[in-house]
């Protein structure tokens, strides 16, 4: 799972296996600045919409059950939505167009590579 966060916008980029582990209901990284966690999560809810929180320095993002089930099985690229003055993205992390040194092998094809 990738994280991206600019002004008030935060997105979260899933490869395939993030998908089928989000699924179980939980997903989650985080990264060390000078020691303390920035926890980045991905909880499953029976809600209709994205929303957020950010306690104790995780930021979990509550998605709806039908969004990751649809994630595999269709060509929706992602969800969004605006909690409050946050926006908020979810999406399938495509392969590059172009060379990049990083393993790819999880991330989805890139529906661009086609044509």
């Amino acid at each position: 799972m990738k994280l991206r966060i600019k002004g008030s916008s935060i997105r979260y980029r899933l490869t395939q296996s993030d998908v089928e582990t989000a699924k179980e209901g939980y997903l989650e990284d985080q990264v060390n600045f000078a020691g303390a966690p920035l926890i980045y999560a991905l909880q499953i809810t029976e809600g209709q919409e994205l929303t957020c929180s950010y306690i104790d320095n995780k930021i979990t993002l509550n998605v709806p059950r039908t969004a990751i089930e649809s994630f595999a099985d269709t060509d929706v690229v992602g969800y969004d939505n605006q909690d409050g003055a946050v926006y908020l993205l979810i999406e399938k992390d495509f392969t590059c167009l172009d060379e990049v040194d990083e393993d790819q092998s999880d991330n989805y094809p890139n529906p661009l590579a086609k044509k």
